[in-house]
């Protein structure tokens, strides 16, 4: 069975950071980019950021640049999501999708489809 699994939310105070962990299970990820969703309460949910197969393309959300950084690794079994200067708006439930991409030099946040994890809550507050 084709799985994800995501790890590391927790509590955090504002300006601190936490890094969020996807691992897949049952597959590798050679084929497919990562991308990462979350969703507030009362709220969309929206994309956070992907990054390609190659892992040279990398997209992010406007209020997260600079803050957030996408990366996975070689053995294409993991990918991260490291958040810095986190700030309370970034409260959510955030998800890791992997969506398989023909091209290794793509990705997007804008589309939902793949499969998801079960996520992982992240509260920024004081």
């Amino acid at each position: 069975q084709l799985a994800l699994v995501e790890s590391g939310g927790g509590l955090v105070q504002p300006g601190g950071s936490l890094r969020l962990a996807c691992v897949a299970s049952g597959f590798t990820l050679d084929y497919y980019e990562v991308r990462w969703f979350r969703q507030a309460p009362g709220k969309e949910r929206e994309g956070v950021s992907c990054i390609s197969r190659g892992g040279g393309v990398t997209n992010y959300r406007d209020s997260v640049k600079g803050r957030f950084a996408i990366s996975r690794d070689n053995a294409n079994t993991m990918a991260y999501l490291q958040m810095s200067d986190l700030k309370p708006e970034d409260t959510a439930v955030y998800w890791c999708h992997a969506a398989w991409n023909p091209s290794p030099f793509a990705c997007t946040i804008l589309q939902r489809d793949g499969i998801r994890g079960q996520g992982t809550q992240v509260t920024v507050s004081s």
